[in-house]
Formats: structure tokens, sequence, C-alpha cells
């Protein structure tokens, strides 16, 4: 349980970030001009390098599909409110934005928040993050639902499939608790989306269509989940029951600061700082830098590099009792130990005592 001089510094630590949460019109116009200018530009030049090579668009159609990962991260301040100080600008520009990545307003604001008040809390999983079993949930699973789970947990499915069945399918479907402003803007979030295809397919063919959009869409698929998952899938992250959690414990320890080279930074729109975004999901991502810079606590928070988030692949169970990841392997190897353990013999205890005392 944490001590009252723990809570005293967690909440002055989470005050020391507000000064952080003032928006900058100028600044959040900019990050519009050099983030949808240049993605329109790429998609352009995607579409007319066919005429040369698939080879040639391919390598476009890339560095698109960062330039869609930074025009969620814009969509993703808007849910936040945290992009412009009007909450109809945010709505406007969220909407639109959510056209272009695939992700309906609404809908995804509600299942973010939710994540944001209870990520690393074991007893609010289930809406807004990615499935996780703990190591007793797993031991204690149905052959079916362990199956299940080791399939989802599979990278080839999380990062090869997940982009096309979440971004593609899962968000053009509300959820049954949906209510109806949010179920009329998925509607209209997936007309719209069928409006600008059938537009674009119109004018170029559906085969140079798909050519182009389908390499952006899987790309900025793939690396925008990975970057949710890395973010809170490290070995020594944080999770707590209910009655132990904290939600700053929870931003600072579960949250890691994926330290990216300047570029890479930039075009995923400083969410690497995810633990100073999780303290406090109103600072802009343009502040966000600063606020890690300046607030020194923030700079123990968990750092990972390119390198060592690829560790996060073999993470699969939550281990309670050691508070930690662990892989499929590891737990097999837990497995295999306890059953042999289980399986000696007891062995006879000694009876020479015995036999002494009958002689007597």
């Amino acid at each position: 349980m944490t001590h009252t001089k723990d809570l005293v510094k967690l909440t002055s630590l989470k005050k020391s970030a507000k000064p952080y949460e003032q928006t900058d019109r100028k600044s959040s116009i900019r990050q519009i001009m050099n983030t949808l200018v240049p993605l329109f530009v790429l998609w352009l030049a995607a579409y007319f390098s066919l005429q040369v090579s698939f080879w040639l668009t391919l390598p476009l159609a890339i560095v698109a599909g960062g330039f869609v990962i930074r025009t969620f991260i814009i969509f993703h301040d808007c849910c936040h409110g945290s992009f412009f100080k009007s909450r109809k600008a945010n709505d406007i520009l969220g909407t639109f934005t959510g056209v272009l990545t695939l992700v309906p307003y609404r809908q995804w604001k509600r299942s973010h928040s939710i994540h944001h008040a209870g990520s690393g809390n074991l007893d609010k999983r289930g809406i807004g993050d990615i499935w996780i079993m703990t190591v007793d949930e797993y031991a204690g699973a149905s052959a079916w639902k362990r199956f299940c789970y080791r399939v989802y947990r599979n990278p080839l499915v999380l990062f090869a499939v997940g982009p096309i069945a979440v971004f593609v399918v899962q968000y053009r479907f509300n959820v049954r608790s949906a209510k109806r402003q949010e179920r009329i803007n998925t509607y209209l979030t997936n007309i719209y989306i069928v409006a600008l295809y059938s537009v674009i397919i119109w004018a170029i063919g559906w085969q140079a269509f798909l050519l182009v959009q389908l390499p952006i869409v899987f790309v900025s698929g793939c690396l925008g989940i990975w970057l949710f998952y890395v973010q809170h899938q490290f070995e020594d992250t944080y999770f707590e029951h209910e009655e132990e959690w904290s939600y700053v414990n929870a931003a600072v320890e579960g949250s890691s600061y994926y330290k990216l080279p300047v570029l890479l930074q930039w075009i995923t729109g400083n969410i690497g700082f995810h633990h100073v975004h999780h303290l406090s999901p109103k600072i802009p991502n343009y502040r966000l830098e600063q606020a890690h810079d300046d607030i020194t606590p923030l700079q123990k928070a968990t750092t990972i590099t390119l390198r060592t988030s690829l560790s996060a692949l073999r993470f699969r169970l939550w281990d309670e009792e050691e508070k930690r990841f662990i892989g499929f392997r590891e737990h097999r190897s837990r497995v295999r130990r306890e059953q042999t353990v289980s399986s000696r013999p007891v062995s006879a205890a000694p009876r020479t005592a015995e036999v002494s005392n009958l002689g007597k």
C-alpha cells in the first residue's frame, strides 16, 4: 500500500506537470501543416511513381505511413481535448483526422479514456488495451482459452493481422454500450471514408488505389499497434489490483520513455514520452519533451530504445508475485519444475532409532 509521504510526492508530481497543459494555437496549426501537407504530397508521389515501378511506390508509401502515424497523434490529442482550447475545434479536427486514419473519433475517445483511467489496474482490463493474462489466470484457463491467448499474443497476429483486423474491420462497428452520439459519429466516419475512397478510385482506378493505400494502412497500423504495445509491455511495468492501484504510479512506472532517434521521435509526435502523457493527458504532444526535461522525477521512468524494445516481443504473462512479465517458455519451464518436484517419491524416514528401541 502506498504510504502518506509517497502520496504527497505523487500528488506534487502531477501538479508539477500542470503548467505544460497550455495549448499553443500557432504550434498546433504548424503541426497540421507539416503533417497533412506532406501526407498529401507523398500520397500523390506514390501514385505517380506507379508509372515507373511499384518498388519505387512502396518506400514512398512506407514514409506516408509514418505521416499517418503523425496524423494519428493529432487525432489522439484532439480526443484528449489538448490540441486546441476549443472543444468544437478538437471535435471537428478529430473527426477529420479520424477519417484519414480510419478511426472513429467518438468511439476511440471513449475507449481511450477508459484505458487512461485504468491503465495498470488488474481489475479494469479489457477496454482500450491489449489482452493481458496473469500467470494464475493462464494456469486456470481452459485449453481453448489458452490457445486463443497464445494465438492473439503471437507477433504475426498482433502486428501483421492486427492492423487490418483493427483499423479496417473492428473500428467500423459500434459496441453495444455506445451511446447515440458515438454511434452517429461512427456511421458518419464510415460514410466519409467510403465517399473519399470512392472519389479517389473514380479518379485513378481501384488497382492504383489499392497499390498505394494498402501499404500505407498496413504500415501505419503496424507501427501504431507497436507503439501502443511496447510502451506498456516492458519487463517490470506496473500492475496492481484496485485497492493498491495508483494513477500516478501507473503513469510513471507503467508507461515507458521510448527514446527514439530524432527523426522517429518527430514522426511519432513525441509519443515516446508516454509516461509524461499518462501523467497528464492534457499536455499537447509538442510539449511532452519539455515536461520530461524540466521535471526531474519523470527522467527516472523506465527508458527503452529501439534495440531494447524488441525484448517486449517475448513478454506474454504478468507474474503478480514477482511483479514482472514472463514469456510462455519461462512459464513452461516453471510448470515442468513443479511437476518434477511433485512427482518425486518421498524418501522413507530413518528407522534406526525405532529398531534400537525394539531391541531394548
